[in-house]
Order: C-alpha cells, then sequence, then structure tokens
C-alpha cells in the first residue's frame, strides 16, 4: 500500500472513470474525497467501500461551477484527511450539437465543468502540495485534447485547454516535487458517453448501433471500448516514486485512435 499516509481528491467520482481511480487510489491506502451527483444511498455505499479500503473517505457534494465551493472542498480535505496529496481533476459533461445549433447555456456549463473547475482545483491545491514538496496532480483530457471531432465545439475546446493547463502548471511546480500530467483516453464505456448516443444519433440520423460502431469505435483502431480499470491503472502508476520524472504530459489511452 504505497499510498499509506496519503490523501487524494478525485472529482467526478461517483461512477465511471473517477470512482475506478478512487477505488484504486483507496486499495493502495489512500484517504479519498469523492464528489459528484447521484443517488445518495449509491454515494454512501461508495464511499464506505473506500473507508474500508483505507480507513477513511469523505464526500463532497462542491458544485464544479463554483471556484469558492471547489476553494471549500480543497480545505476540507486539508483539515480532515490532510494534503490533499494528489488531486484528480475528472468531473465532465458533454453536449453534441452542430456550433450553430450550440446552447450558450452548454457551452458556459462545459467550460465551467470541463476546463474551469481544473484551474480552482489546481489554485487552491498548489500552494498546500509546495508546503509538502510533494504532490500528483492528475487531469482526464480525452483523445479529444488531440484531435476534433464534429458537433463537440465546447468539449474539444475544454479538453484542448486541459492539455494546455497541464503542461503550464507542470512547469510552474516542476522544482517542488510536484508532478502535473493528463490522461487523454479514447471512448470509455461510462455514463457520460452512454449520455451523448441520443443527441448524436439526432445529429447524424443513426441509429443507437450505427453511433456506437460507425462512430465511437471507429476512431479506434482496436475497435473495442476503452475500460475505466485501465486509464486508473496509469494515473496510479503517475502516483509513484519511479513516475516523478513524468510531468506535463499528455498521456493517451485510447486504442490508437490519435496514432492515425
Amino acid at each position: 500500500m504505497f499510498l499509506k499516509g496519503k490523501s487524494a481528491i478525485v472529482t467526478g467520482s461517483t461512477s465511471g472513470i473517477g470512482l475506478a481511480y478512487a477505488r484504486l487510489l483507496a486499495a493502495e491506502g489512500a484517504h479519498v474525497m469523492i464528489n459528484g451527483f447521484g443517488d445518495a444511498g449509491e454515494i454512501e455505499k461508495e464511499r464506505a467501500a473506500l473507508e474500508a479500503a483505507s480507513g477513511k473517505a469523505l464526500y463532497s457534494d462542491a458544485d464544479m461551477t463554483d471556484g469558492d465551493a471547489i476553494g471549500r472542498m480543497v480545505a476540507e480535505c486539508r483539515d480532515k484527511l490532510g494534503g490533499p496529496d494528489i488531486v484528480i481533476s475528472n468531473a465532465g459533461i458533454q453536449h453534441v450539437a452542430p456550433v450553430e445549433e450550440f446552447p450558450v447555456d452548454k457551452w458556459n456549463a462545459i467550460i465551467a465543468i470541463n476546463l474551469s473547475s481544473t484551474f480552482h482545483l489546481m489554485h487552491h491545491a498548489v500552494p498546500l502540495m509546495k508546503q509538502a514538496k510533494w504532490g500528483r496532480i492528475i487531469t482526464t483530457a480525452s483523445a479529444h485534447s488531440l484531435v476534433a471531432s464534429p458537433n463537440k465545439a465546447a468539449y474539444v475546446a475544454a479538453k484542448h485547454g486541459i492539455a494546455g493547463l497541464t503542461k503550464t502548471v507542470a512547469l510552474e511546480t516542476a522544482t517542488y516535487g510536484i508532478t502535473v500530467n493528463c490522461i487523454s483516453p479514447g471512448y470509455v464505456w461510462t455514463p457520460l458517453v452512454e449520455k451523448q448516443i441520443p443527441d448524436t444519433m439526432k445529429a447524424r440520423g443513426m441509429t443507437r448501433e450505427q453511433v456506437m460502431n460507425d462512430v465511437l469505435l471507429d476512431a479506434q483502431p482496436t475497435k473495442a471500448f476503452v475500460t475505466v480499470d485501465q486509464v486508473a491503472a496509469l494515473a496510479l502508476f503517475l502516483c509513484r516514486d519511479e513516475a516523478q520524472s513524468i510531468t506535463g504530459a499528455n498521456l493517451s489511452v485510447d486504442g490508437g485512435w490519435t496514432a492515425q
């Protein structure tokens, strides 16, 4: 349990990739604060399981569109769990529509949750990590941090922004024992991906099966969805001492998508 004594915040972690991150961190001994929305009973069940694995786990309902709430979440982690030593910014939403039809409120929400929340998390966590002279910051970007797809203006813009923000903060923290990296998955079978299928069906006039096979998996040479555990395993490695020299990197887990 190489993370025993460490604490972690994982945003967007009540399901999907974020929950997989939290489970692996807890399994290695880290006290974990999860965050996100969902059924209160299910969230408590997951929090209790994480606590059973690591000794302590908390849930924060901080709104990822609210920078002050994110600051309070970091302070709560500091006061109740210590650190935070590890922060993983994973909260995200999606909307699919042509740019001329893209609702302005959807644009604003996606930029706030997928990009600005990461800035706020770093803004509040980096000073604490600098004091400790150790830290791991991991952002969940996307293959869309490197390439684009039609009808995803806000998402692609946010994920390109995540890649740039990651590089910048990596340079700013390079001499403090802190690493900052982003993981760019391809299509992972998560609730976020599943929810965008109806919008893509409408936008492209396709059936569900056509969207899955001809749109989603068409981009991935492996013709298979990435799993949440594959993404989380990379994040866990980035927390190891052996990964100390990996910083400012954008690491693809995309079945070969961006190799094309």
